[in-house]
């Protein structure tokens, strides 16, 4: 299958925002419409961070494994999911740009190592739910590096850059 991959600039040096994506759980509150319930093991941040949510998109619930098996700062971090009782095996990639201006585009790449029958033989309408479900959460990826930045919010509101 292709991998679905979703972009988005934020007024943020790379460096801070690796360092918020670094943390396992500061993923949940961006991601918690379509992923639940999660549960960390291993470290915090880093190689080894685990999280075990149930997966809640197009009308079913799943649980999956998701673990940091790469990170490069200031530009990377890979995490492998698995899920589909390990039938379903793919990475999310984080690459992170240093834009001019001091902003940071942040790419998501979530990519198929393998995938059930039923995810390959609907692949257009699983790629289309995975990329929209992926699209809001960058979104609101956004508002939670805004939010803890209570003076950059403000500025950005009124239309300045940081």
């Amino acid at each position: 299958m292709q991998p679905v991959r979703v972009t988005i600039d934020v007024p943020y040096p790379r460096e801070e925002v690796f360092d918020f994506l670094d943390v396992m759980s500061n993923h949940e509150p961006f991601t918690n419409h379509m992923l639940k319930d999660w549960k960390y093991s291993g470290p915090a941040r880093g190689i080894g961070s685990k999280a075990k949510v149930k997966a809640n998109m197009a009308g079913r619930s799943e649980t999956v494994e998701i673990e940091v098996i790469a990170a490069e700062r200031p530009g990377m971090i890979v995490e492998q999911n698995v899920s589909a009782g390990g039938r379903r095996i793919g990475t999310g990639t984080y690459t992170l740009e240093q834009m001019p201006g001091g902003e940071t585009r942040i790419v998501f790449e979530y990519a198929w190592k393998q995938a059930p029958l039923s995810d390959r033989a609907a692949a257009p309408i699983v790629r289309a739910i995975l990329a929209r479900g992926n699209k809001r959460a960058m979104a609101r990826l956004v508002e939670q590096l805004a939010g803890t930045r209570p003076d950059t919010l403000s500025r950005t509101m009124l239309g300045e850059r940081t």
